[in-house]
């Protein structure tokens, strides 16, 4: 999905910066906002990205679910993964359409509870435990929220990649397909 040079973009639940460092390699943004609940994580992301694009890079600790944008204010927002952090994780996805202008889009990879809620995974990383989405619930969500998802690879039970577009589906255009990509392995 084509993102032109210099839009304001945030990624939610920025961890150490390592999306960072490929969304500023890849889309070259006029600002790029670094957002994470973990105070930790955000000085981390700040020692990866040090004097790299110092300009354009902005860091703040945040809730996902209370984003510190006006609404209307971002071109792209990026979750690597984030939402299924969330506990209220519908809010998450309602702040996120907030922030998006207008044909604004959202890049996401999220994971399904089968994933990180098995035997060996639940013991390694904190998850909450209600109230997670499968596939079918989350597609929903973009529904609802007036985000049209219009790019997606899933593999079942695991997780999915896609790009929600804040517009009507005539307004996504893929590089490679006329109209919309979808793409499902079990």
């Amino acid at each position: 999905m084509a993102l032109e040079t210099g839009k304001t973009i945030l990624e939610v639940g920025c961890g150490r910066g390592v999306g960072a460092k490929l969304i500023s390699e890849a889309y070259h943004p006029g600002q790029l906002y670094l957002l994470d609940l973990d105070l930790q994580m955000i000085q981390k992301a700040n020692q990866r990205l040090n004097g790299q694009n110092e300009n354009r890079i902005y860091f703040c600790v945040g809730d996902a679910v209370r984003l510190p944008f006006r609404d209307d204010s971002l071109d792209a927002v990026f979750g690597f993964g984030f939402l299924h952090h969330v506990p209220a994780w519908q809010d998450g996805l309602a702040e996120v359409v907030r922030v998006l202008k207008q044909g604004g889009i959202y890049f996401m990879e999220e994971y399904f509870p089968s994933l990180y809620q098995n035997f060996i995974t639940k013991h390694i990383v904190a998850h909450p435990d209600c109230d997670r989405f499968n596939s079918q619930e989350l597609r929903q969500a973009f529904q609802d929220a007036n985000l049209t998802l219009s790019h997606t690879f899933e593999l079942k039970r695991m997780g999915i990649l896609g790009v929600g577009v804040k517009a009507d589906a005539e307004s996504v255009i893929c590089n490679r397909h006329e109209g919309s990509c979808h793409v499902e392995l079990d």
